[in-house]
């Protein structure tokens, strides 16, 4: 490939806030909830809309942002992230725009990561270095498969052809740059998803996320499923597809840090580690939700999901919120070990005690722990816990027998 852009970062953004002395850092989440088409197999908060008038949905987020950043003044933000929907949809100016008033509310880390999410389509791609001058320094793109016919098995609008050229783009434009693969797909092989991945190792930079397909209930897939018209891999060969998976990136040196994605040591996707290692994050737009630390609790925020009545509850009042709800200290520990038992590194006992005010001891199951432990799916030592291999082949069972 040429060689990559010259570094630009964001540092033009930053505002001339100085972070407090003892700053907490918080991740912002931005929801663009418009897609082109829905996914057969996406239970994301998205919608498909025959025109989008850019300027007055680019007035809503500013307004929800600035009504957001009101309620934590002191904090540092570390990453902003473009999700949905189709984040690449949005004019590179509402990016651009977003991103200042974000530097301007906020005091931002010299290292600020800032992701877009963008599909492979041509249409897309063209946007390219506009979202690099608007001040996004990495991008993730959605590709899927490397296979036409899956591709369109998967209702993607986009050829192999066309994921390739993105991703030489993306590396051609951005610092760094990541993109989703989907493996266990139907009739899938295990020889099939080696060609495949290993094709793709040609193309990656720092980081990939290699998902297993699920069937997600309220989309098209699971109605196909239940009519039995969509028949996944066996168990044994979904074992193996993720088993080959994890030999052929650890020995790319990009081994799993997370249960589904894998990188480079310090490629990491900073903002996705700040929802598995449980610190604030704060998100705004339809659906969104965050996790936030305010008056000594922490905050379970979501909202209101339809775009159009969000958008008309941040105009009446500022924000869309749904639901803002005080989390208990038994909420907060289940959701600690949900999220970050799907580390590589596991969870720092102290952690959860800063978290919730209580011993980790004096909260877990011992009995489960104690079996989970002595069967080979979770290690507890150095005052952390960590699923072993066989642990996270099986995560949610491990789960759900270790929090009942």
């Amino acid at each position: 490939m040429p060689d990559r852009p010259s570094s630009e970062c964001s540092a033009r953004h930053l505002g001339p806030k100085e972070a407090p002395r003892h700053a907490e850092s918080l991740a912002l989440y931005i929801h663009w909830p418009f897609c082109l088409s829905k996914c057969p197999y996406c239970d994301f908060n998205s919608h498909v809309r025959p025109e989008i008038d850019q300027t007055l949905w680019r007035s809503a987020l500013l307004r929800e942002l600035r009504t957001e950043a009101g309620g934590h003044p002191d904090s540092l933000i570390t990453s902003i992230f473009f999700g949905g929907g189709t984040p690449s949809l949005m004019a590179p100016e509402t990016v651009r725009l977003l991103i200042e008033e974000v530097s301007r509310r906020w005091a931002m880390d010299k290292n600020v990561e800032i992701t877009l999410e963008a599909n492979p389509t041509s249409v897309e791609t063209t946007k390219l270095k506009d979202f690099r001058l608007a001040g996004v320094n990495r991008l993730s793109l959605g590709v899927q498969s490397l296979q036409d016919d899956a591709l369109k098995y998967l209702g993607r609008e986009h050829t192999a052809r066309e994921a390739l050229q993105a991703v030489e783009k993306a590396h051609n434009v951005f610092q760094r740059y990541s993109f989703d693969l989907m493996y266990c797909r139907p009739n899938q092989s295990v020889d099939d998803w080696e060609r495949e991945l290993t094709t793709a190792l040609t193309y990656v930079d720092d980081h990939i996320s290699l998902y297993q397909l699920t069937i997600e209930r309220g989309t098209d897939f699971f109605a196909r499923w239940r009519k039995g018209d969509i028949q996944l891999p066996d168990d044994d060969t979904a074992v193996l597809q993720y088993e080959r998976t994890q030999k052929i990136l650890e020995n790319a040196g990009m081994p799993a840090y997370e249960i589904s994605n894998h990188s480079t040591p310090g490629g990491e996707c900073r903002h996705n580690l700040s929802y598995w290692r449980y610190n604030d994050y704060l998100g705004i737009g339809p659906g969104a939700h965050g996790r936030v630390r305010r008056g000594g609790k922490k905050w379970a925020v979501r909202r209101i999901s339809n775009p159009e009545n969000w958008r008309l509850q941040v105009e009446k009042q500022g924000d869309g919120i749904q639901e803002n709800v005080a989390l208990t200290n038994s909420e907060i520990f289940e959701e600690m070990v949900l999220m970050g038992l799907r580390l590589r590194n596991g969870i720092k006992l102290k952690d959860i005690g800063r978290q919730t005010g209580e011993r980790f001891e004096d909260q877990v199951n011992q009995t489960a722990l104690g079996e989970l432990i002595s069967s080979g799916f979770l290690e507890h030592k150095n005052r952390t816990l960590v699923a072993t291999d066989s642990g996270l082949q099986r995560l949610n069972g491990v789960i759900s027998h270790l929090l009942n």
